[in-house]
């Protein structure tokens, strides 16, 4: 069976309530589809009144289909009566029969509530004893069928550029208030299997009361890689020549039978620290990847996007830098702070749960790298949904 492409749309209140990465958790370790791209959206009217008719067009019970009309209208619109940010994230999955595997096994019904699904714990569908619907929140939209898909992710293509991207004037702060946007980046070892543990990691973030305004699923390049890494190069040289000395004094005393002292392993070691420096840079560029860069010569072959899969996030708010700087614990994760992100869900000095910018300077940086910097950065996401449509995929 081909693979279909589909969709779910964190709503805003779901974003508002940091559910967000209980609902992503939730979704990854549930199905068996594989996610494949990312992306913020503040619904314009325009895009909500035609997704409103794309609902309407459903074959759907009358009354479930009113009150998600109504909930999309209340919610979705940037001048919305509850005055919240209408902040949805977007995530696409891709596998077998995709639409109805997302829908029933994954998402659930609104009706009839499942524990087991996203909407059986985040979602609410509350009816009085005169059957009238009191109180409404799917959590998550999606398709319910494969026609319905299309359409959507269509309209979701076409506002992609217009209504997507980096949504970091979408949240409000005090005029007095200087807040700051910083980048997280969810590392490979969270996905080599189908697992809560991406969802688990953005919900400890979320305790910082910060507001994700990105997203992008990366597969970076070898190339792209290199340059976002370069400055730790520089930093392994000398860090690591300590280290060094000491693997050559355990190697060379089984070797030799006279004493090495300080002074000859000093200079052993900064004779080899370049090349050290350049295998362990090599180690952490084919981590983030999944390709070797010492195997690949060729610019444009460094270029071709890697087979290792991150999640790049943006977060904004008031000492946002600070914040996830803490929340996320100090490199090595034998030495983090209990409850951070690193001390619960890292292994070692690389495979350390996830990456922060530690300056707004970095920051800057770093989102200009991986595509995340200003609404003009391309949307891998708007290509996929276009060539899946045009039956490329």
């Amino acid at each position: 069976m081909a693979n279909e492409l589909a969709y779910v749309l964190i709503t805003p209140y779901s974003l508002m309530k940091s559910r967000t990465g209980g609902i992503i958790g939730r979704l990854l370790s549930l199905g068996r589809l594989e996610l494949v791209g990312a992306r913020m959206y503040a619904p314009s009217d325009e895009f909500v009144d035609r997704y409103c008719a794309t609902v309407e067009a459903q074959d759907m019970d009358t009354h479930l289909k009113r009150a998600f009309t109504h909930y999309i209208n209340d919610y979705f619109r940037r001048d919305n009566r509850f005055g919240l940010s209408n902040r949805t994230m977007l995530m696409l999955f891709s596998g077998p029969n995709a639409v109805k595997i997302l829908k029933e096994d994954m998402v659930g019904s609104v009706d009839h509530i499942r524990g087991d699904t996203v909407r059986g714990t985040y979602g609410d569908y509350l009816e009085g004893k005169d059957g009238k619907l009191e109180y409404f929140e799917p959590a998550v939209l999606t398709a319910i069928d494969g026609e319905t898909n299309k359409k959507q992710l269509a309209l979701l293509a076409e506002y992609a550029e217009s209504d997507g991207g980096v949504l970091e004037h979408a949240v409000k702060f005090p005029k007095d208030k200087k807040p700051e946007t910083t980048l997280v980046i969810i590392k490979p070892e969270n996905f080599l299997r189908h697992s809560s543990r991406p969802g688990n990691i953005i919900d400890i973030f979320s305790r910082t009361g910060l507001f994700i305004v990105g997203a992008k699923l990366l597969c970076m390049d070898v190339a792209r890689a290199e340059t976002f890494y370069m400055p730790v190069k520089e930093v392994l040289r000398n860090k690591l020549k300590s280290k060094l000395a000491e693997k050559l004094r355990l190697s060379l005393s089984r070797t030799f039978e006279f004493p090495l002292d300080d002074t000859v392993l000093d200079r052993l070691a900064d004779g080899l620290k370049d090349l050290n420096a350049q295998y362990e840079f090599n180690r952490i560029v084919e981590y983030m990847t999944g390709r070797n860069p010492s195997s690949i010569a060729d610019r444009k072959d460094k270029e071709k996007p890697g087979t290792a899969r991150c999640l790049a996030l943006l977060y904004r708010g008031i000492n946002a830098i600070d914040k996830i700087r803490t929340i996320l614990g100090v490199t090595d994760p034998s030495k983090a702070a209990d409850a951070t992100v690193r001390s619960i869900y890292g292994y070692d000095l690389m495979r350390n749960a996830a990456h922060a910018s530690d300056s707004v300077e970095n920051a800057e940086r770093e989102r200009k790298l991986v595509g995340l910097w200003d609404e003009n950065s391309r949307c891998e996401e708007k290509d996929l949904i276009k060539s899946y449509l045009a039956g490329r995929l």
